[in-house]
């Protein structure tokens, strides 16, 4: 049974990134209805199987617990002075304007609407993200499967995740450097999920990395 359950979380998450990749790299659709398709995928459809599952259990992945929010408080300021400080060493080296012009061309983001854009990014969809990769996709996981399994499958999951929207954006040195820093975050944001169990402490990280990379995109739109 515990093998059935295993095999149905690994197979609905690699489903669901999949059409994301579609959504994301092929059909490269509107942000706000990509943003519509996303929560229904990686909200909705979790929600709906733990709740036709009875033995799974998503209500104490929102439970606050205090375990771990100091820690991923300093660990968040940590990481957006690494991510700025990485775009201020390596601006003059590599050509970052492929993201701006990507967002424009690809999705409908622009200078006139990314501070509404940046703020979905930064507040709700890193917490729907979390959710599904370190709630459904790890701690759910590791529920019904051993513990390693569940660090490299969320944590690798991850990151391949993000080689659809990031298409176009950097160049392939710059885009092996952040797809290999992606799949490191992801099992560091399962470390903290476990001692507490909850969302919460890779969501505070996720949102820090998130300010950084917006800010990031301020400067390029030339808005600050």
């Amino acid at each position: 049974m515990r093998s059935k359950k295993k095999f149905c979380i690994c197979a609905l998450v690699l489903v669901f990134c999949a059409i994301m990749a579609v959504v994301d790299g092929v059909l490269q659709a509107d942000y706000f209805i990509k943003s519509l398709i996303k929560l229904v995928l990686f909200l909705g459809f979790p929600a709906l199987y733990a709740y036709l599952d009875k033995d799974l259990k998503i209500k104490p992945l929102f439970a606050f617990d205090k375990r771990g929010i100091c820690l991923a408080f300093g660990l968040g300021i940590g990481v957006y002075a690494v991510i700025l400080g990485g775009y201020f060493l390596l601006k003059d080296v590599f050509d970052f304007s492929g993201i701006t012009q990507s967002l424009t061309g690809n999705i409908g983001v622009s200078r006139e609407n990314f501070l509404y854009v940046s703020l979905y990014i930064s507040f709700i969809n890193s917490l729907l993200e979390e959710f599904f990769f370190r709630g459904f996709a790890f701690l759910t996981l590791k529920s019904v499967a051993n513990a390693r399994f569940a660090y490299l499958f969320s944590a690798g999951i991850f990151a391949v995740y993000h080689v659809a929207m990031m298409i176009g954006w950097f160049s392939l040195p710059v885009f092996t450097i952040v797809l290999v820093g992606l799949f490191a975050g992801g099992l560091i944001f399962n470390y903290l999920n476990a001692k507490s169990g909850t969302v919460y402490p890779s969501w505070l990280v996720h949102m820090f990395a998130n300010f950084a990379i917006n800010t990031i995109g301020f400067m390029l739109f030339g808005m600050i």
